[in-house]
């Protein structure tokens, strides 16, 4: 897999906002590409699901962190109701 591609979620793409985070990160994009499909898409899910621009940014930046620990999933989060 090309290093600059960006694997997408099950029913979400990935949003311009995170795909410019995870292209400035190599190490980030290679731990994101290695989660499964459904757990990218309850990321993405987490992270647009809500309403103020600043929460968006701060779900970004968990999301980054959470990753970059091993977490595969978003915390104390019901998951998507989109699938």
């Amino acid at each position: 897999m090309n290093s600059s591609q960006i694997s997408q979620g099950v029913v979400h793409d990935v949003p311009d906002d995170l795909k410019q985070v995870l292209l400035e990160d190599e190490s980030l994009l290679e731990q994101w590409n290695g989660l499964t499909p459904l757990a990218r898409n309850e990321w993405i899910c987490w992270t647009i699901s809500v309403k103020k621009p600043e929460t968006r940014a701060n779900h970004i930046q968990r999301l980054c962190s959470e990753i970059q620990e091993g977490k595969r999933r978003p915390c104390c989060w019901p998951g998507c109701s989109h699938r």
